[in-house]
């Protein structure tokens, strides 16, 4: 990826993002996009759902911390003939004016804000009064977060503040973070991501060629003779968790899609 400002362009997130399109898919569905509908992709990666959005006619925003990953999002619209508006942006401190969207979306980016209270408000802030929201979080125990789990102890703690991200993808507590930015939601429903590869090996090298935070500690756990070690652990959990498919192995990916109005619309 060449030089990059977050550790989400330190590996090689675009091989994963393409697997989650079929997410991206669903929220766009969900939130029944139509031709001339102004969105927001908060957390927009290699632009997914963005994309997706501008071939409905949407008039688009996509936003993410990383350069890297929108430069590659911005070739993808290009070779589909696509206008987006891509956008360096802080989920917490988005870059546009009150009420600018009619569809603000977010699949499994703002859940990774470091201030999640924050997050919500900017979401809140930029939805119009007749607007929705709609967000892909992974659940809590699904695979993804369970992953973290059995890397931690090889990586840096998180900040101190952070909360996990599968906050997001447990209806209650994100009813309360959404609540508190005069977010209500009208929907919260829990899907299933089914991922194959041809082994247990071929997973395990997706899930960490793909996760720039642990790649960026590479070479650090190399020189302290622990990288061996943390693959063995992540294979480990990845041939426990796996399901038979075939002559290879399918990983069952939970998340949540919750989809929210402001308050005032839901009241008025």
């Amino acid at each position: 990826m060449g030089a990059f400002v977050t550790t989400w362009a330190a590996g090689d997130y675009p091989a994963m993002a393409r697997r989650l399109i079929p997410v991206a898919e669903s929220v766009v569905e969900a939130a029944a996009i139509g031709p001339d509908d102004r969105v927001v992709d908060v957390g927009t990666g290699t632009g997914n759902a963005a994309i997706l959005a501008a071939h409905r006619g949407a008039r688009t925003i996509g936003i993410d911390l990383e350069p890297a990953l929108l430069e590659l999002a911005r070739l993808r619209a290009a070779d589909d003939g696509l206008a987006v508006d891509w956008q360096v942006g802080n989920a917490s401190r988005l870059p546009l004016p009150d009420d600018s969207a009619d569809v603000v979306l977010s699949v499994f980016g703002v859940i990774y804000a470091n201030d999640h209270d924050a997050a919500a408000r900017e979401l809140s802030r930029v939805c119009a009064p007749s607007g929705r929201v709609l967000l892909a979080a992974w659940t809590p125990g699904s695979l993804l977060p369970a992953m973290g789990q059995v890397l931690g102890g090889y990586l840096p703690p998180p900040p101190a503040a952070a909360a996990p991200p599968s906050r997001w993808g447990d209806d209650k507590l994100v009813g309360l973070v959404l609540a508190a930015a005069d977010l209500r939601i009208t929907s919260a429903v829990v899907h299933r991501l089914d991922v194959s590869f041809a082994s247990v090996d071929a997973a395990t090298n997706l899930l960490i060629d793909s996760a720039g935070h642990v790649v960026a500690e590479r070479d650090r756990l190399v020189a302290q003779d622990r990288w061996e070690a943390l693959r063995a652990d992540l294979r480990s959990f990845v041939n426990d968790r796996g399901v038979a498919d075939g002559d290879g192995i399918r990983l069952e990916l939970d998340y949540l899609l919750v989809t929210a109005s402001p308050t005032s619309a839901v009241t008025a």
